[in-house]
């Protein structure tokens, strides 16, 4: 449900703001027949924005994404309303960990009509919980807790609703607030905005009196984030301020997400999570998630990405993942390597690799050791399970529910 968007870039520009693009929302707008009112931005992405907004008739805090108004984007939009829908209906104790729907409407404007997202309201990302701690790592025990709620979402995507996520990462993860909601700490001392400030009706600059409301805005925020500090802030989270901690997570973001009996994409996934199978053309199914899965439990737990492919000279992008993968894995199986639409661009007929020849071959439990100095037992153990997350064929790959099983899973 959160957008994604570079952490360094403050905002969205001001060219986004035509006909056809984003919707100029200012704190105190309000939305749904005045129903919702707009307290700060979260998130901005290529096809929308995402507001903290007061619901005046439930008396919470809630998200709401709105989406660029051109054809394109409120087909995207209307997809994603689609699928949540299917989630919420599957899930009325809210359990699953996944974001759960609340509502959605139209809300016209100066640029053209704009879908609009409802979603509650949840606290920081993964991606932020692994930057808090200056990619140290967030200690193994944290990583099994937030790994069970990945995986429980994930089961109930894949074996009760049929739907692959297709982009699973750090960014589409968030902490769920371990608040009671009875006592919501945003409505003791932090009321909300009910008046809209005067200023620039495009999000990016913004007068006095928006940063002062603006300010109060984030003491709401940071109640039910991971840490009392503002969003913006950039403070340390170590490892033993998290002890003790509940840490529990809903994967959202579902924009991309495709139901498994339907026609697939042929791309999927962020480069950085993008599995083999993707990559090569071979066609993927809930597997592919799985793959991603392993990358984001990999970086919780070491604060780097697991595989970063670059172009170089003479290779591609794409070659130089499938190379960093079999570094790590071994030599892809020739049946596999040659079995997708694009692996003649890649690989010869005896299931090399081109235009990269020289591997140099670093398995998962050692480089745990020697790069991340994990004791060799850690190293085993989360070697043990993720290496056959990463497995090339994806009809070996476990599924959800047999890794929340698994003795790494559940030895706490």
């Amino acid at each position: 449900m959160m957008c994604s968007g570079s952490e360094s870039e403050e905002d969205e520009g001001r060219e986004g703001y035509r006909k056809g693009g984003y919707h100029a929302v200012r704190i105190g707008d309000r939305f749904s027949a005045g129903r919702y009112v707009a307290q700060r931005k979260l998130g901005w992405g290529n096809f929308s924005t995402v507001w903290l907004a007061y619901d005046t008739l439930s008396s919470k805090y809630v998200a709401i994404k709105i989406q660029k108004s051109a054809k394109q984007y409120a087909e995207s939009a209307l997809h994603e309303i689609d699928i949540l829908s299917s989630i919420a209906q599957g899930d009325a104790s809210n359990s699953k960990c996944v974001i759960k729907l609340l509502d959605h409407f139209k809300h016209g404007g100066p640029n053209g009509q704009h879908q609009c997202l409802v979603t509650e309201f949840l606290g920081d990302s993964l991606l932020k919980l692994i930057r808090y701690n200056r990619k140290k790592g967030i200690g193994l025990h944290q990583v099994r807790q937030l790994s069970k709620s990945v995986l429980a979402g994930l089961d109930y995507l894949h074996r009760e609703l049929g739907i692959i996520h297709t982009d699973l990462k750090p960014e589409n993860v968030l902490l769920v607030s371990t608040i009671d909601p009875t006592k919501d700490p945003t409505r003791t001392d932090v009321p909300p905005l009910l008046e809209r400030s005067e200023g620039n009706p495009v999000p990016i600059k913004v007068n006095v009196a928006e940063k002062w409301l603006k300010l109060r805005a984030n003491r709401a925020v940071a109640k039910i984030s991971l840490r009392r500090v503002s969003l913006g802030g950039a403070m340390e989270v170590d490892n033993r301020s998290l002890e003790g901690v509940d840490l529990r997570c809903k994967i959202v973001d579902f924009g991309n997400a495709v139901r498994a009996n339907e026609e697939l994409m042929e791309e999927i996934q962020t480069r950085e999570y993008r599995a083999p199978e993707v990559i090569i053309g071979s066609g993927y199914s809930f597997s592919a998630d799985m793959w991603s899965f392993a990358c984001l439990v990999f970086e919780l737990a070491t604060g780097d990405t697991l595989f970063v492919p670059k172009p170089g000279e003479g290779f591609t992008e794409d070659e130089d993942h499938l190379a960093q993968m079999m570094e790590l894995l071994g030599k892809m199986p020739k049946q596999i390597a040659i079995s997708g639409s694009r692996s003649k661009d890649y690989f010869d007929r005896h299931g090399d690799l081109k235009r990269i020849r020289r591997l140099k071959f670093w398995p998962m439990d050692k480089l745990l050791v020697e790069k991340y100095s994990f004791t060799e037992t850690d190293a085993n153990n989360l070697s043990n399970f993720l290496c056959p997350l990463l497995d090339f064929e994806p009809e070996k790959r476990p599924t959800a529910s047999q890794c929340l099983v698994h003795k790494w899973i559940t030895d706490s």
